[in-house]
């Protein structure tokens, strides 16, 4: 069984075109409240609350509430 997670940021008035001028360490505006954790969600059900962290040079999430 394959299990898809993923980590949902809105990014008001980001469109394809954004997306495909993206290079590598580029930042994106997400207006997303500073210190407010992210929804984790599996197959689309919400899993748990997470935040990001930076490990060495990757991007991780460390869960902090289950749902």
């Amino acid at each position: 069984m394959i299990c898809n997670l993923s980590v949902e940021l809105p990014v008001p008035g980001f469109r394809v075109c954004d997306l495909m001028r993206l290079q590598l360490q580029a930042v994106i505006d997400t207006r997303w409240p500073l210190g407010n954790d992210v929804p984790l969600r599996m197959n689309g059900e919400l899993l748990a609350w997470c935040e990001f962290e930076v490990i060495e040079n990757h991007l991780a999430v460390r869960l902090t509430e289950l749902a």
